[in-house]
């Protein structure tokens, strides 16, 4: 699904994403994820990108890393970025993330919510 570019998101849009993230197959996840992480929206995630959200992510989650986050987006880049072109596209993204497990699990955890609906 996509959500209109007006720059809120309305009580449906929000369910709508609520309900992929929790329900949703990993290939609906993947896809929504590099929508969302492709911020200006020219349809491929480049380092800056991918570093921010990285960086986010751990702010959000915090605990100890081995890695800086730019060691981190630089190890991706050079295992997903098959064409190496210095960007990432929705099918290097995808594929990407089914074989690095590492990226994997660093996309599932940038959304987790299961701390959310426990309050709930």
């Amino acid at each position: 699904f996509a959500f209109p570019q007006d720059g809120y998101i309305d009580f449906m849009e929000y369910v709508a994403a609520l309900s992929l993230v929790l329900r949703g197959k990993m290939e609906q996840k993947l896809r929504w994820y590099f929508k969302l992480y492709d911020v200006d929206g020219n349809g491929c995630i480049d380092r800056h990108e991918l570093l921010n959200i990285i960086k986010a992510i751990r702010a959000i989650n915090g605990g100890d890393h081995e890695t800086s986050a730019e060691e981190f987006t630089n190890r991706v880049f050079d295992r997903i970025d098959v064409n190496g072109d210095g960007e990432l596209s929705l099918d290097e993204f995808v594929e990407g993330a089914r074989k690095d497990e590492e990226f994997m699990e660093v996309m599932m955890k940038s959304l987790d919510l299961s701390h959310i609906v426990a309050m709930i």
